[in-house]
């Protein structure tokens, strides 16, 4: 598990200061998908964000 250095202060004073990120499953047709995003704290939008089948790490892209 990472460190919290955010101490649940969620107010960011400029973008691409402070990120967070979640990670939740869905169920499909044949299993269930991953679904990873990034959101930035100062915009509230997502920036980033991966689905895979499985939870492991993949280098291909």
């Amino acid at each position: 598990m990472a460190e919290n250095v955010l101490n649940r202060e969620f107010v960011a004073e400029q973008p691409n200061q402070k990120w967070v990120t979640d990670m939740t499953y869905l169920p499909v047709t044949e299993g269930w998908m991953y679904l990873a995003v990034v959101m930035d704290l100062f915009s509230r939008k997502i920036v980033g964000w991966a689905m895979r089948i499985t939870l492991g790490l993949s280098t291909s892209r």
